[in-house]
């Protein structure tokens, strides 16, 4: 992830303030713009921006089509055709078909399955560690910071498509062990952008209030710390779907991610690497195209989702 990604997360969310009418302080409370709840202003902004609600319907798309294609494919997963063999575009196959007979398009659907949900799975179980492991070393501070952060840098240096091959290769090619890998190397930056949102949010006045009257720092974290990163959360969880489908598609296509007979874009790509300069060389910019049209559709949403929670980071 690049310095700019990381910058648009921590400019992502603003503090909520709370509400001191009541006893307690309520950071969570929705806050108004006129007689506006919070998450209407929210959603207000995101609809605004247009390249944000026009990836928002690609995704939606592609996610319907794709986790939908044992009812919307023309043909079954791996289906072949031996005595077809490569086939041009036509009414019967709308890309064609490969060496071996198969729908391209039936393919691809399929494939997007893996990749999509590698990326989503990733995105989420990396969210959630960095999450929790940086909201704690902010809240703790002292010697657990220091330690927990000197620990998220060690990870930080690691080079990720290397871990990953490596792991592939002992333990087999599988989308559970990408998964795996890629989560357990991918919460690193989160955990530093949520890290610098707590030691900012931590001596804010809501949360003296809440150390006033007696609430745990457990209540304190989960109550009114979490929700004001919900911003923050949104964004990464956008930008790590985006990061986790390159990975996963660049080890597929060096060999080391998902073994034929499943399929993944990136493994397509591998398979449609030897057609250059034939009459099929168009299948290989067929999931190229795919994962290309996905991660700019991802970085759209996350730029609304940026713009939607902090307007004043656009400027």
């Amino acid at each position: 992830m690049t310095d700019s990604a990381a910058a648009r997360i921590a400019a992502s969310q603003a503090p909520t303030a709370p509400t001191p009418a009541s006893g307690e302080p309520a950071p969570t409370a929705p806050a108004r713009n006129g007689d506006k709840p919070r998450y209407r202003i929210v959603l207000a902004r995101f609809l605004r921006h247009r390249l944000a609600v026009v990836g928002l319907f690609i995704l939606t798309a592609l996610a319907v089509a794709c986790f939908g294609a044992d009812w919307i494919a023309p043909y079954g997963h791996n289906h072949q055709d031996l005595l077809l063999g490569a086939q041009q575009p036509s009414s019967g196959h709308w890309l064609g078909t490969d060496s071996l007979g198969r729908d391209y398009l039936s393919e691809l659907l399929f494939a997007g399955q893996v990749s999509l949900a590698i990326g989503i799975c990733v995105a989420l179980l990396s969210t959630v560690v960095g999450t929790a492991v940086g909201a704690i070393a902010g809240f703790a501070g002292g010697w657990a910071d220091e330690v927990i952060m000197r620990v998220t840098d060690l990870f930080l240096i690691v080079p990720a498509i290397a871990v990953l091959a490596l792991a592939l290769q002992a333990v087999g090619s599988s989308p559970s062990t990408i998964v795996l890998v890629l989560s357990a190397l991918g919460w690193t930056m989160i955990a530093r952008v949520v890290r610098a949102q707590v030691l900012t949010l931590r001596n804010k006045e809501f949360i003296q209030a809440a150390r006033v009257i007696g609430a745990s720092n457990a209540r304190i974290v989960v109550r009114h710390l979490l929700p004001n990163l919900t911003g923050v959360i949104a964004v990464n969880v956008s930008l790590a779907v985006a990061s986790a489908i390159i990975l996963e598609s660049t080890t597929s296509f060096l060999g080391f991610g998902i073994q034929p007979p499943q399929s993944s874009w990136g493994n397509m790509l591998s398979q449609a690497a030897g057609l250059i300069g034939t009459s099929q060389a168009y299948l290989l910019y067929v999931p190229g195209l795919a994962i290309l049209i996905t991660v700019l559709a991802v970085n759209f949403v996350g730029d609304g989702l940026r713009d939607a929670f902090d307007p004043q980071g656009r400027q």
